[in-house]
């Protein structure tokens, strides 16, 4: 019979002998999506169970056999936000021109706003809460790996390919700037005219961005 499993906090669903069938991740992914827009848009209480089963096309039941607890499905969602906006983070790799590896950072989180304008105001919003449900994440995993990069940035620095510029401030600079696009796409809109699903506009914001931020970050003279 299959059965639920707990793992750092989440309660999933997993097949026979813990193996999770692609049916099951499909019904995973579905939940998640119907789940994001629901707390995007009516915030954590105002979200119903029910809703999110319906617009997933399961029933509550089915639902609750993936995520036992709508905590658990809320702190998922978050989960698979943060894995998303990581992942153009992880390839910051050390070998590369900084300036292109660092433009194409820039490029892949202007995308992220542009694409999951919903996933990136929920997150906010946790974040303006304090992080009551992911700040374990965020002392764990998010630190480790900003740690590893800004190692990276002091490297490209003590070798004369970066401005010495504070690493964290730059990262946070990347992120505040991005991220605006999504989290305040409608006072961007009211002011501009004009959305980043403009393609014009898009790459007009991403090369205004990569100068404003990285023209100031590498080494001058």
């Amino acid at each position: 019979m299959d059965e639920a499993v707990r793992v750092d906090g989440d309660e999933t669903a997993t097949g026979r002998n813990g193996l999770r069938t692609r049916a099951g991740e499909a019904n995973e992914e579905r939940i998640l999506d119907a789940a994001l827009d629901a707390f995007a848009s009516r915030g954590f209480h105002g979200a119903r169970i029910d809703a999110i089963a319906a617009a997933a096309g399961l029933s509550k039941p089915n639902l609750l056999y993936y995520f036992k607890t709508k905590d658990a499905l809320y702190l998922a969602v978050l989960r698979r936000t943060l894995e998303l906006w990581l992942e153009p983070l992880r390839e910051l790799d050390e070998g590369r021109d900084p300036r292109a590896a660092l433009a194409a950072y820039v490029a892949r989180k202007l995308a992220y706003s542009r694409d999951m304008p919903a996933a990136s105001k929920l997150f906010a919003l946790e974040i303006l809460q304090g992080a009551p449900l992911l700040g374990r994440v965020l002392d764990g995993p998010l630190k480790l790996l900003v740690d590893e990069k800004t190692a990276i940035l002091r490297g490209w620095i003590a070798a004369g390919r970066l401005a010495p510029v504070d690493p964290h401030t730059l990262i946070f600079a990347i992120w505040a700037t991005t991220q605006h696009y999504a989290d305040f796409s409608s006072q961007v809109a009211a002011v501009t005219g004009r959305t980043l699903a403009d393609e014009g506009f898009f790459e007009e914001t991403r090369a205004g961005l990569v100068r404003l931020l990285l023209d100031g970050a590498m080494p001058h003279g």
